[in-house]
């Protein structure tokens, strides 16, 4: 990448599950030393703060197929509002969660600037369910479908009216834990996926130069990465509230953010679902970080 103005902006929201702890990790990103990384390779970066999350009433009320559904809403809306004004500014959003529902407010924003927007999921999640198929509730696992316009009329709904990615520009990365009904809709809808099984097979570089082939030939005028830490091998991110074993490796995750420094793509980030809490000495949080070190192009040599 060129030389970006990055503007960080933080989500404490752990509204979208069920285990306490993922609120902190904009805190334990930053701490391991994000913002230092990302300028010593050359970008401009200011902090933008974090998003104000009410805490007060979690659980109290709400379907329980929908859990917190008016305070990630809230959350989700002041992050979009945020995400909208930084790209309208001529700057670069890298957010930091927070679960994963924070998803929906990012998406949002960013619809406001691009209409074909391509989606890097990287996650051993789909995040493809809505409250009929998902069998806990929690919200942090529906951002892909309420973003492709599936779900809660609130969710989507947020920020603008109705879809803010269409299904086919969506490629996801990493999933090897995938509900029934969210096996339906991949289907029915013609998502792109590349399994642990494809990564195991064929090697993360031809599985990225096919992702890179197949949003290019979407047409996508930027392309959005979504970064779920579980979507790492729970070896090397253990601090994850839905670790799930046999995921990417450390080298691995390292070779996909260099190739998608490379292809010039990329648009926007986020970093999601690290907690502090269930961590090793901030393992996880260091590798965030260190990630972030790659995909912003730090070489070696």
């Amino acid at each position: 990448m060129d030389n970006l103005n990055i503007s960080i902006i933080g989500v404490p929201l752990d509204l979208g599950q069920s285990r306490r702890g993922v609120d902190m990790g904009p805190s334990a990103i930053r701490y391991a030393g994000a913002v230092e990384r990302i300028e010593a390779i050359g970008h401009q970066v200011i902090d933008e703060g974090d998003i104000r999350v009410d805490m007060s009433s979690r659980g109290q009320h709400g379907d329980s197929n929908l859990k917190n559904l008016d305070e990630v809403i809230q959350a989700n809306t002041d992050l979009a509002k945020k995400v909208a004004e930084v790209v309208e500014r001529g700057r670069f959003p890298l957010v930091l969660g927070g679960d994963h529902s924070i998803a929906i407010g990012t998406l949002a924003g960013l619809a406001d600037k691009y209409k074909n927007l391509g989606v890097i999921w990287y996650d051993a999640h789909a995040d493809l369910n809505t409250a009929e198929t998902s069998p806990s509730g929690n919200i942090h696992g529906m951002p892909l479908a309420v973003s492709i316009g599936l779900g809660h009329e609130s969710l989507v709904n947020l920020y603008r009216d109705g879809q803010k990615v269409k299904p086919e520009n969506v490629v996801i990365i990493g999933a090897r834990s995938v509900d029934p009904g969210e096996r339906e809709l991949i289907k029915e809808k013609g998502i792109k996926v590349f399994t642990m099984h494809e990564i195991d097979r064929d090697g993360m570089t031809t599985v990225i130069e096919n992702v890179i082939a197949y949003l290019r030939s979407r047409d996508v005028d930027g392309v959005h990465l979504s970064l779920d830490l579980d979507g790492l091998d729970p070896i090397y991110a253990p601090g994850v509230g839905t670790p799930v074993p046999g995921g990417i490796n450390y080298r691995e995750s390292h070779l996909a953010m260099e190739m998608l420094e490379d292809c010039g793509m990329i648009t926007s980030v986020e970093f999601v679902e690290v907690n502090p809490t269930l961590d090793v000495k901030n393992k996880t949080g260091d590798v965030a970080v260190r990630l972030m070190g790659s995909l912003f192009g730090e070489k070696l040599l």
